[in-house]
């Protein structure tokens, strides 16, 4: 009996775990790719050299939140483990206090070289980041777990518009489009608007449920 519960539930959880190795492994890929900036040489920065202590401090704890936040979303580890749990959320968010500063002052400097509609377009992600990440850790610390949960979602989704705008970039279709200040600023809104607006649609047709 307990083999046959242990299979239903592996069962159940098997698209969650898929998807969280999906976005694990496109992640991991994601770092890699921009790995050649802590080579620190002026080729490898390029117009990021002066600034190259923000962008390092981005990119990592970026990186710490990429990589935390989908064991946020494990009900597994949320339910079993709390004190685990609540001890990687704090990490996630932390690492978003200390990335998203350097963001906001990399998006009003050395943003506005690529052009003025990627600049806007890093604005604005940022505040959706920031606000997100900012109500979840309020909900988690006012004990209101469904917020939490909700804006946690909400917040992973906009940790992940860097990897969703890089990934779409690298499509042979997207890059003939254009050079990369023409097409990165729509890639950048649909990266994290899209997910969210598809995430809002399954959450409401929950809720009528």
């Amino acid at each position: 009996m307990d083999s046959v519960l242990t299979r239903a539930r592996l069962s159940q959880q098997a698209p969650k775990l898929v998807l969280g190795a999906a976005l694990l492994g496109a992640s991991l890929y994601f770092i890699a790719d921009n790995a050649h900036f802590f080579r620190l040489s002026q080729e490898a920065l390029g117009k990021y050299f002066d600034v190259r202590a923000l962008l390092l401090l981005h990119i990592s704890a970026g990186a710490v939140a990429l990589l935390t936040g989908p064991f946020q979303l494990w009900d597994e580890l949320r339910l079993g483990r709390r004190r685990l749990h609540r001890a990687m959320g704090t990490v996630y968010v932390l690492a978003i206090a200390i990335s998203a500063p350097c963001a906001t002052y990399l998006s009003l400097t050395t943003a506005y070289i690529v052009g003025w509609s990627y600049a806007f377009a890093l604005h604005v992600w940022l505040s959706v980041w920031m606000l997100s990440t900012g109500l979840a850790y309020r909900y988690a610390r006012q004990k209101k777990f469904k917020l939490h949960k909700e804006w946690m979602v909400r917040s992973y989704l906009a940790t992940l518009a860097f990897v969703v705008s890089a990934l779409l970039n690298k499509l042979p279709f997207i890059a003939s489009q254009g050079s990369f200040a023409e097409v990165s600023p729509g890639l950048f809104w649909a990266g994290w608007s899209v997910p969210l607006f598809i995430y809002d649609v399954v959450l409401s047709r929950q809720r009528k449920q």
